[in-house]
């Protein structure tokens, strides 16, 4: 776990994974975070309705060491908090449009450095050198996700970067079958466990073709079946009841993939360039 990574930007990633009662110490870590720096395991326990044994769990399966290593991030994350010169909750309002609009915009900030802090750099080197490789790339998603695979798809055509994606699922499928062991697909899926894209995966897995994965969740069926996995970042946790995806975490992904490939791939600015002579006269002012 990187010294780095919120305490609560963790639970949020990973919070789908816990069991129940871990999932009773999260909820109570989230609320009550600035106690829970002063508690112990026998006190968060009862405060969760738990048991030690399942606090000492939980923060391993979060990634510390130990209880005390959890607390001393979890400290370091409400100093933060109070050093901030906008108070902020996870209270959305729209008679305080203004406070709402702080939270909104502080939990998506945090939600953004989360997905990087994240971010696995020699994964991400091998992301890369997979779409500079590939004959073709499919990009792949379902429901409100569909669009970042649609933007993935056209930017690495910018780049040079032959890449499709599409809408209409029965035809992803058919062109998911036809992919070679030259050929990459890229999945997006939050919680790594739609069962059309684990179909895909488990169909270009037999042919040979490579396995990208962006996901909120590293241990879902889908991340299991990728050759790489791109962790995000999520907080839709904290700012509605029941959970949400935001497309933003899994953009980032996107534009960080795309500002890589552009500054090492020699051809990339000719492609771009040549792409922007087209359809320039579209953008002119009349």
């Amino acid at each position: 776990m990187s010294e780095s990574q919120s305490v609560v930007g963790v639970i949020c990633a990973f919070y789908e994974q816990f069991f129940e009662a871990e999932k009773k110490i999260a909820d109570c870590i989230k609320s009550r975070k600035e106690d829970v720096v002063d508690m112990t395991v026998a006190e968060l326990a009862a405060a969760s309705g738990t048991s030690d044994a399942t606090v000492s769990r939980f923060c391993r399966r979060c990634g510390f060491k130990s209880f005390q290593n959890l607390k001393m991030a979890l400290a370091r994350e409400v100093l933060e908090d109070r050093q901030k010169a906008i108070q902020v909750s996870n209270d959305i309002d729209r008679t305080d449009k203004g406070q709402s609009l702080q939270n909104i915009l502080a939990n998506k900030v945090a939600e953004l450095t989360e997905t990087v802090n994240l971010m696995d750099e020699e994964a991400l080197e091998q992301a890369l050198r997979l779409l500079e490789q590939a004959d073709l790339v499919q990009v792949a998603a379902v429901g409100n996700t569909a669009p970042t695979a649609l933007d993935c798809a056209f930017k690495l055509n910018q780049l040079g970067i032959r890449a499709v994606s599409g809408t209409i699922w029965e035809g992803e499928t058919a062109r998911a079958f036809n992919l070679t062991d030259r050929d990459v697909l890229l999945a997006i899926s939050n919680s790594g466990t739609s069962r059309r894209l684990q179909a895909l995966a488990e169909g270009v897995k037999e042919n040979g073709s490579k396995i990208i994965v962006v996901t909120n969740n590293r241990a879902s069926p889908l991340a299991l079946l990728s050759d790489v996995v791109l962790v995000t970042a999520t907080r839709e946790k904290l700012l509605t009841e029941d959970f949400w995806f935001s497309r933003i975490p899994a953009m980032l992904v996107v534009e960080v993939l795309y500002l890589f490939l552009f500054s090492s791939k020699k051809d990339a600015a000719a492609h771009i360039r040549r792409h922007e002579a087209v359809i320039r006269p579209d953008k002119r002012m009349r």
